[in-house]
């Protein structure tokens, strides 16, 4: 029903009432004053940078604006029963946090340090030849032929083209 009344408006008059409906295209939803956006330089006001002193190439080499970067430790690597502030992430409050907390968090793939690869692969390798030797026993005592030779009636002279047909050649005959 609810579609009748809108199959029945005319395009012109659709064209004309649409853009009386439209809404802007950049809505503000919220008011945030200029002290919180930085806008008007009032953060610059609260806090200047004059008594932060630039850093050469030399002093910070990794570009972060001098900040203390931690030891490269993934935190899986920590102590899980020291007595930490944040148990699960293994850190204490305050603590700055590796530049690179992404790839060395304890939410990070979980680093495999059980077998070194050299034992890693001497296991592999010891795998593979107990396959392999397992499967040479088995050549040797598997028997090539079946338990019991087949039997046809009349030996399958007829099918095999008769007594005086004339032989294929085997194995050990001569190239003629």
């Amino acid at each position: 029903m609810l579609l009748r009344p809108i199959a029945r408006t005319s395009p012109l008059r659709l064209a004309t009432a649409l853009p009386a409906q439209r809404l802007p295209v950049i809505q503000r939803r919220t008011f945030m004053p200029d002290s919180m956006t930085g806008q008007g330089g009032v953060i610059g006001q609260k806090y200047p940078d004059s008594d932060y002193k630039g850093l050469t190439a030399e002093e910070d080499p990794d570009m972060n604006g001098g900040y203390v970067n931690p030891p490269r430790i993934k935190r899986q690597f920590r102590d899980p029963h020291g007595d930490w502030w944040d148990k699960q992430e293994r850190r204490n409050y305050g603590e700055p946090v590796h530049e690179d907390h992404d790839m060395m968090g304890m939410f990070t793939p979980y680093e495999y340090t059980w077998v070194t690869p050299g034992k890693g692969l001497a296991q592999i390798g010891a795998f593979i030849a107990v396959v392999l030797s397992l499967c040479l026993a088995v050549k040797q005592v598997y028997p090539d032929k079946p338990s019991y030779p087949r039997e046809f009636e009349g030996g399958l002279v007829k099918e095999l083209g008769g007594a005086g047909a004339v032989r294929a050649r085997a194995a050990g005959d001569a190239d003629p």
